[in-house]
């Protein structure tokens, strides 16, 4: 090819550009934000509003995920014949690494991570990458030929996939999200389902037990949350016994002894902003889960705390899903916070359920009259249900403001006056 044109220039965008700079490529780099910083960028550098003539001399673009395929870059590269890829895809071209694909609606990220811990507890060579927060990408050039590569791959990773082929491919699960930029449930279970495409005989599939025909000619193996397990999960919930099964059952596939992953299962701690305990302050304790960005996982955390009065902060950018689900699972006592963009469509399910709701606006609001209202025994539970990008640039983002503000509810706010929480205990 003459050259490569890289669209988007956040973490996956910015890893793309090095790997194939680092493979002798002559890159082009576009943003859409005029007022990107692309200090350190080794590319020659495009960005503010698209013209065509960007696409000149192109053989191939890398589409970072966040870029939508119907962004006028990736139009304009179709509508010349020229082959548009993901980040994932490029990462899985250049590296001759054993991969481990995990995908999946929610836990991808958990059960991502804990597969690492068991291979790492084995004493294996191994990486984490993908969606989980570090580009496949940054990978190249970086890790042995030999280490296993554990990746956690999104809806948007797979949309752009041509020849990536894991050799155990992960579903933990499939449920509505991302409607809003797939436009149906059938196109997003599509775009997950590539993840197994390629695969074929001496390739595993690891799915949901009862799960229906999924594409490739993998061996396929089941899993499901009572499992008899070599040890019982050190992180808490039904949700997370799951994780455990399908992690087990991948480990397992590629013959990672019993014994380390028991180990693992005992010791893996959970990940940030996935029921995270934060602190207990005068009694009540404060969780993030910022990752349960759609209305599944928002239910798995509100079954974690059965019988105990929760206040939930839901809210932020929805993703054209229903909430009637989500307001029936609220029990008697429970109360929601609605913060950003989705509120009012939020209200109106947890009306109709009968659940008391305050309207908040934003997450500082939130969580002062969530703690307002709270008392020794309850919990405050940041799992919003939604996306974070109306008021914050990531979930990352938004569960870090949480635990800021937490920590305000510690001490000394940020008015200078003593809060409520002068006393606490637990991180």
């Amino acid at each position: 090819m003459t050259r490569v044109l890289v669209i988007g220039l956040a973490r996956s965008g910015r890893a793309a550009v090095a790997a194939l700079r680092a493979n002798g490529e002559n890159v082009v780099a576009y943003d859409v934000d005029s007022r990107l910083d692309t200090a350190g960028i080794d590319a020659e550098i495009r960005l503010g509003g698209w013209d065509d003539v960007f696409l000149d001399a192109v053989g191939m673009v890398v589409k970072s995920p966040g870029v939508p395929s119907d962004a006028p870059p990736v139009v304009a590269a179709r509508a010349r014949g020229i082959t548009v890829v993901s980040e994932i895809e490029l990462g899985g071209r250049l590296l001759s690494n054993p991969l481990i694909g995990v995908t999946g609606t929610n836990g991808k990220t958990t059960t991502t991570a804990l597969l690492g811990a068991m291979l790492a507890t084995a004493g294996w060579n191994v990486e984490v990458a993908g969606n989980i927060g570090r580009p496949l990408t940054s990978l190249v050039g970086v890790v042995d030929d030999e280490a296993w590569v554990v990746c956690e791959l999104s809806s948007f990773q797979l949309e752009d996939v041509e020849t990536l082929c894991p050799r155990v491919a992960v579903l933990t699960n499939l449920e509505p999200d991302h409607l809003d930029r797939h436009g149906s449930f059938d196109a997003y279970a599509r775009a997950k389902l590539r993840a197994f495409e390629r695969q074929g005989s001496n390739d595993v599939a690891v799915v949901p037990r009862g799960f229906g025909a999924v594409p490739g000619d993998a061996q396929r193996v089941e899993f499901a949350g009572n499992d008899e397990l070599p040890a019982e999960p050190r992180i808490p919930g039904a949700h997370n016994r799951e994780n455990a099964a399908a992690a087990t059952a991948a480990a397992r596939a590629i013959g990672v002894p019993d014994a380390a992953i028991a180990e693992a299962l005992e010791t893996f701690p959970g990940v940030e902003h996935r029921i995270e305990e934060i602190a207990t302050v005068d009694g009540v304790l404060y969780v993030n889960d910022s990752k349960a960005t759609n209305a599944a996982a928002a239910l798995r955390a509100l079954a974690s705390f059965p019988g105990r009065r929760k206040h939930v902060i839901l809210g932020g950018r929805g993703k054209s899903e229903p909430y009637d689900a989500l307001a029936a699972a609220f029990e008697d006592g429970d109360r929601a916070y609605l913060i950003g963009e989705a509120a009012t469509d939020i209200a109106v399910a947890l009306d109709a359920a009968g659940v008391t709701n305050v309207q908040s606006e934003t997450l500082g609001q939130g969580l002062a009259e969530a703690a307002s209202a709270a008392s020794a025994g309850d919990v405050v539970l940041l799992s919003p249900a939604c996306a974070s990008f109306d008021q914050f640039t990531s979930f990352e983002h938004r569960g870090q403001e949480f635990r800021r503000l937490v920590e305000n509810l510690r001490g000394w706010g940020p008015d200078g006056a003593r809060t409520k929480g002068s006393s606490s205990s637990g991180s």
